[in-house]
C-alpha cells in the first residue's frame, strides 16, 4: 500500500460472527444469532448510533422470523423468544 492511499480498515467493521441464513446461527460458534460476540461487536459498531442499531435489528428480526417460519411453519419460533433474541440484547439499561 502506498503512502497516498488511505487505509480503510479502520474504517470497515470487522464482523466474522456473521449470522448463516436460513438457520440465523453464528457461522463462527454456530450459537443462535445474535450470538455473545456479534453483539459486542454491534454495541462497539453503533455505540453513537443506538436508534441505528434498533433499526438494523428490527430489519434482521423481520428476516429472521420470515426465514424460520418458512423453515418450520407448523411449529415456528415463538415471537417473544425472537423479539428477545434479537432485540432484548440491544436496550439501552435502566440507571435508576
Amino acid at each position: 500500500m502506498s503512502r497516498t492511499t488511505p487505509d480503510n480498515r479502520a474504517k470497515t467493521p470487522c464482523r466474522p460472527h456473521l449470522p448463516l441464513r436460513p438457520l440465523w446461527l453464528c457461522r463462527v460458534c454456530a450459537a443462535p444469532w445474535p450470538c455473545p460476540v456479534a453483539r459486542l461487536t454491534l454495541r462497539q459498531e453503533y455505540a453513537d448510533d443506538r436508534v441505528g442499531l434498533s433499526v438494523y435489528l428490527c430489519a434482521v428480526l423481520h428476516e429472521a422470523a420470515a426465514d424460520l417460519y418458512r423453515l418450520n411453519p407448523h411449529d415456528g419460533p415463538e415471537p417473544a423468544a425472537l423479539f428477545t433474541r434479537f432485540l432484548g440484547w440491544a436496550r439501552p439499561r435502566d440507571t435508576r
